[in-house]
């Protein structure tokens, strides 16, 4: 069986994935690097059901701490509107970089099971950082299972966050609420 190095956003998208890839006859390895989700609560609640989940299904899990809202929010300053690619990039760099440390056939992420997120993006940083790195990227598009594997997570209990992860796509989230607010409270 192939071990697949799987970067897990959050588990509902992990839903998305993981049976899948075994039906493909990948053994997945869960891999949790995410310092791009702000505030600490929402984070903290995004790895902490990752972790209940795994155990659920006996996925092993690997868990790279870093909160790095610090770090995060300094690399993608003088870019607000283009920090995706930041975001895209040092997540799957370090998931290449781990998988190709430690053994593994190939390396994937959840992420690529989002209706919004941009899979063309996504796929070329993982390409260049499996060239980089020598180990081979896994691309599979995971959309079709997203509803399904969404709906299964609701079913499960699992937690269900309402943004990507970054404090600025909370902003955008709520763009229309911040602009009702300014008409109403206008002096």
């Amino acid at each position: 069986m192939n071990k697949v190095l799987l970067h897990c956003c959050c588990a509902p998208c992990s839903v998305s994935c993981i049976q899948p890839l075994k039906d493909e006859g990948f053994e997945a390895v869960g891999f949790w690097f995410n310092p791009n989700i702000h505030p600490f609560k929402e984070y903290e609640a995004r790895r902490d059901c990752l972790i209940d989940y795994a155990k659920e299904i006996n996925l092993p899990l690997i868990i790279k701490e870093d909160y790095g809202l610090r770090s995060f929010t300094k690399a993608v300053a003088d870019d607000i509107e283009g920090r995706c690619v930041y975001c895209y990039e040092h997540r799957l760099e370090e998931t290449a970089k781990y998988a190709a440390k430690n053994g593994f056939s190939s390396f994937t992420s959840t992420l690529f099971s989002s209706l919004y997120q941009n899979h063309e993006m996504m796929k070329a940083a993982a390409e260049k950082y499996a060239e980089k790195y020598g180990v081979k990227f896994l691309y599979r598009d995971f959309r079709p299972n997203f509803r399904e594997g969404n709906q299964k997570a609701r079913e499960m209990g699992l937690y269900m966050q309402k943004y990507c992860g970054c404090i600025f796509s909370e902003e955008d989230r709520y763009k229309k609420q911040i602009e009702k607010d300014k008409e109403k409270y206008a002096l």
